[in-house]
């Protein structure tokens, strides 16, 4: 698994998305990256799960909280089958975990580790430390929409969906700076992972690849 080296220039959500997909690499997965045909990209009503240890509440899935200074907006996360919406979900809280731990300063969230296997939760403190260390944390809004889920030939969840960083910042705790997308660069990022499921039925990040403007 690869990672670019943390670049705190300007937005935190410009850097998030090149980073915390890219910090996995596509681990080979040859599966990955094929384009999901039929996937539920939104506007589906989400059934009931069919494993009792899947869902909101269940296999010990902490509860994580943002802050109303940043807010997280996930556009058309449903799906008509179960275990897609599985993946939907923990493939969600993922993606809120690595953000809560920016905001709460804590590289070592335990949430963090519940939704990463050992390397990509790796991969993850990594990121959330650079943060830390030079004291940024994030405001504003993200919009995650366009979300594609497939469960692909050796069991692996692979999601696809879209950040809209436009609206997110970054904040320097001590100066007060707040600093945006840098210029030139697109606030649409498409972002790639796989996920595997653990025998409690929790769907956890194993890979992550981006692709800026792939929107």
């Amino acid at each position: 698994m690869n990672r670019r080296p943390i670049r705190l220039v300007t937005a935190a959500l410009a850097v998030s998305a090149a980073l915390l997909l890219n910090a996995c690499g596509s681990g080979g997965d040859k599966d990955s990256s094929d384009k999901i045909e039929g996937a539920g990209d939104g506007g589906s009503k989400a059934s009931a799960s069919a494993d009792p240890s899947d869902g909101p509440g269940k296999a010990g899935r902490p509860a994580i909280k943002l802050p109303s200074s940043f807010k997280m907006e996930f556009v058309g996360w449903t799906n008509s089958d179960p275990k897609l919406q599985a993946i939907l979900d923990d493939g969600k809280e993922a993606l809120r975990a690595d953000h809560a731990a920016i905001i709460e300063g804590d590289p070592d969230a335990s949430y963090v580790k519940f939704y990463n296997n050992p390397t990509s939760e790796a991969s993850s403190k990594k990121w959330i430390k650079g943060f830390v260390d030079k004291d940024l944390t994030l405001t504003g809004e993200a919009r995650i929409s366009k979300p594609q889920v497939r469960i692909n030939s050796t069991g692996s969840g692979i999601l696809f969906y879209c950040m809209d960083e436009s609206k997110g910042f970054t904040k320097n705790l001590k100066t007060k700076e707040v600093e945006g997308t840098p210029k030139g660069q697109s606030p649409r990022v498409q972002y790639q992972t796989r996920l595997d499921r653990t025998k409690d039925g929790v769907w956890k990040t194993s890979s992550s690849t981006t692709k800026r403007g792939g929107c």
